[in-house]
């Protein structure tokens, strides 16, 4: 696997001189910056859908409800099973 901070200093050392012939005064993002951007959005954008079809794929048997019982019996459930 290639150094990654070898590669890092080389772009840096490719950009300065360009980042010269820019005003001084002037601070822009630059097209470096729009590409990382583009990155994260199309990562974040990769990682929503994935987290959305493993979500679809979740299945679990929910437990019945005592208080959806009707009336009477749903409250006596529910005090016998809050005393034990």
């Amino acid at each position: 696997m290639p150094d990654m901070s070898a590669s890092a200093s080389l772009a840096m050392t490719h950009l300065v001189p360009l980042a010269k012939e820019l005003d001084e005064d002037k601070v822009t993002p630059g097209v470096l910056g729009f590409i990382v951007f583009a990155v994260m959005a199309l990562a974040v954008w990769g990682l929503m859908k994935s987290m959305n079809r493993h979500m679809g794929r979740v299945d679990f048997p929910e437990s019945e409800d005592p208080g959806a019982r009707g009336g009477r019996e749903g409250a006596e459930a529910a005090g016998a099973e809050k005393r034990g």
